[in-house]
């Protein structure tokens, strides 16, 4: 398991892109894309009451909130049941759990045909 290194709070809201290694928690609000950087393991969670407006990228995440946009996960994907994801999804493993949506297109992704990590700069 991955430390959380990170934690974007309940009262906070975040516009723009957020580039991230290791562990990162949102309690509050994402307005822009969520990536784990490439060459670094990532875990991310997304609270039951977080929302995240744009893209998502890391190795292992767990969503409880809100994602509006497309998610690839690189390695596990656990969709919780309050889970709510607007969006095509891609992953390699998966756990969905009675209660969550998904509003787009689910793909599985094998380590051979994994979608490659968006590449950010100046963040």
């Amino acid at each position: 398991m991955i430390a959380m290194d990170s934690l974007i709070g309940s009262a906070t809201r975040v516009q723009g892109n957020v580039l991230f290694r290791g562990g990162m928690r949102i309690d509050g609000e994402v307005i822009g894309n969520v990536v784990g950087e490439a060459g670094h393991p990532s875990y991310l969670v997304i609270a039951e009451h977080a929302r995240v407006e744009g893209e998502i990228r890391c190795d292992h995440l767990v969503v409880n909130g809100e994602v509006q946009g497309c998610v690839f996960s690189s390695d596990l994907l656990e969709i919780q049941p309050s889970a709510r994801i607007i969006g095509d999804v891609s992953y390699k493993v998966l756990e969905m759990h009675g209660g969550a949506q998904v509003l787009g297109t689910l793909t599985h992704r094998d380590s051979s045909g994994a979608e490659p990590f968006l590449a950010v700069s100046g963040a």
